[in-house]
């Protein structure tokens, strides 16, 4: 099963002593050799978003993300896991849990609408 994992900075975290994380080439060289990593990448800050929606049939455009929040998306993955638990345990590995979040979401299956 296919999941994405949204890569979030979390600016309320304090990390301990023992929170130093992994470093993130290191997860991605392991989870691109295993074959689970099928795509990923940095995203630009949330000064940098444009969110779009439709109202009325007219195009409006907000500068800067639509959700008033401090989490911010720092980057995605797309991962090829059996089950969620081992979506869980790659999830754990990402640097970013360390210091910030992973939100994992399934995508829909091919053959469910």
């Amino acid at each position: 099963m296919r999941y994405l994992m949204l890569v979030c900075t979390d600016p309320d975290h304090q990390p301990g002593p023992d929170d130093a994380a992994p470093d993130v080439e290191d997860w991605v060289a392991e989870m691109d050799g295993k074959g689970v990593r099928l795509m990923g990448s940095r995203t630009r800050p949330a000064s940098d978003a444009t969110t779009v929606r439709v109202r009325d049939r007219q195009v409006l455009l907000t500068d800067g993300p639509y959700a008033e929040t401090k989490d911010q998306i720092a980057g995605f993955d797309i991962i090829e896991c059996a089950d969620l638990d081992e979506a869980v345990e790659v999830a754990s590995r990402h640097p970013m849990a360390w210091a910030g979040k992973i939100e994992l979401r399934p995508f829909w299956p091919d053959d469910e609408d």
